[in-house]
């Protein structure tokens, strides 16, 4: 098969990571692949094996997905939106691809429908017309108001042949985030979750016995970094080791330098080889975005979770609320935050019983080849 994922990430990299992950798992299967990405680019990213073609790319500003800023920060005019529809629907001419696949879109990404649209008429139009599948993760943001699910299950009556969810149904049911109605729900292929293989402990023991602080790959998080600087000082006997993310990581490690003085904390850009070093730390403090939180679950470090809950985001506070009832698992809500609370949390997470490591359930991305797989030799 051709499989091309669409994908643009806009705050953090989460999004990409999961559509790469989705694309690894078709290249292992055989199959050609080639990932568009939209959003800025994420060199740290594992994209081995298949075609990465980047469009102009894209951020919004801060949590306002509406007003969309290009990588030098100037808000992307007309010309600059026509520039990517037209580099993305010759992509899928050109690419011909037996299954499409659009992350997020149509549950999300409203502000670049015109452009997705565009991608979707152009694959109709191909003398065989793909597969099309949308890609959504367990938790969506909920629609602000019924007109937009209801256009959503437009969109999907339209023109997609299905839709991944990349969870298991009998832990979080979509229903949990997003209004699913009769007609959508025949349109769902639960995938379980989509996560890497378990992570082995880092070769060279790098991050052994740390405290592993990160907030994804894009430019937030600086509160919890400023916050975790001072809780080390009030946790001397443990090294704290601060993963900075985003285009402008160097920028924003300046600003967090003289913070640390005396502090034993280690501050650096976000590393390749972070889920290495995840089975041998101490402890992880970070947000509780999707790829995040399967990656503590397959390694079982001690977490604490500070949910993303900026502007009317809710996605992470769900979630995080479903993974407080297990073992060594603290949630300190964003507005609540503090050196103090961190520290106390870190201790009892450290502290506690043991969290068991799933053996199972993380083969999201082999089901989806499976599904897409099997739509296909039904069509043809």
């Amino acid at each position: 098969m051709k499989v091309m994922i669409v994908v643009t990430h806009l705050l953090g990299t989460g999004h990409l990571s999961r559509a790469l992950t989705l694309g690894r798992a078709f290249v292992q299967a055989g199959h050609e692949v080639l990932t568009v990405s939209g959003g800025m680019p994420a060199p740290q990213l594992d994209s081995s094996g298949m075609s990465l073609l980047g469009l102009p790319p894209l951020r919004s500003d801060g949590t306002n997905f509406t007003r969309l800023l290009t990588q030098s920060g100037e808000v992307a005019d007309a010309d600059y939106m026509s520039a990517r529809s037209v580099a993305l629907t010759k992509a899928v001419r050109s690419f011909s691809p037996d299954v499409l696949i659009t992350e997020l879109y149509p549950f999300g990404r409203r502000s670049l429908s015109a452009e997705f649209t565009a991608a979707l008429d152009a694959a109709r139009a191909l003398p065989r017309p793909p597969v099309i599948l949308g890609s959504v993760r367990d938790i969506l943001a909920p629609p602000s108001k019924p007109s937009k699910a209801e256009r959503t299950d437009q969109i999907i009556s339209e023109h997609y042949d299905g839709v991944l969810v990349h969870s298991d149904q009998t832990v979080i049911p979509l229903e949990v985030s997003w209004p699913v109605s009769e007609q959508l729900q025949k349109r769902l292929h639960y995938t379980g979750f989509v996560a890497p293989g378990a992570p082995t402990a880092h070769p060279q023991r790098t991050g052994e016995g740390e405290i592993l602080v990160s907030a994804g790959g894009g430019s937030v998080g600086q509160p919890i970094f400023q916050t975790a600087i001072e809780a080390a000082r009030k946790m001397p006997n443990r090294r704290w080791r601060l993963l900075v993310g985003g285009q402008d990581a160097q920028a924003r490690i300046r600003q967090l330098t003289p913070l640390v003085k005396d502090a034993s904390v280690a501050l650096e850009p976000v590393r390749p080889d972070f889920r290495q070093m995840l089975p041998i730390a101490a402890a992880s403090v970070s947000m509780c975005g999707y790829n995040t939180a399967l990656d503590i679950l397959q390694t079982g470090t001690p977490s604490v979770f500070v949910p993303f809950d900026d502007g009317s985001e809710v996605e992470q506070t769900l979630r995080a609320r479903t993974l407080a009832a297990l073992p060594a698992i603290e949630v300190i809500p964003s507005q609540m935050l503090d050196a103090e609370l961190l520290a106390r949390a870190i201790e009892s997470a450290t502290s506690g019983p043991e969290r068991t490591v799933p053996d199972r359930g993380f083969d999201g991305a082999a089901k989806t080849v499976e599904i897409a797989k099997t739509l296909l030799e039904g069509r043809i």
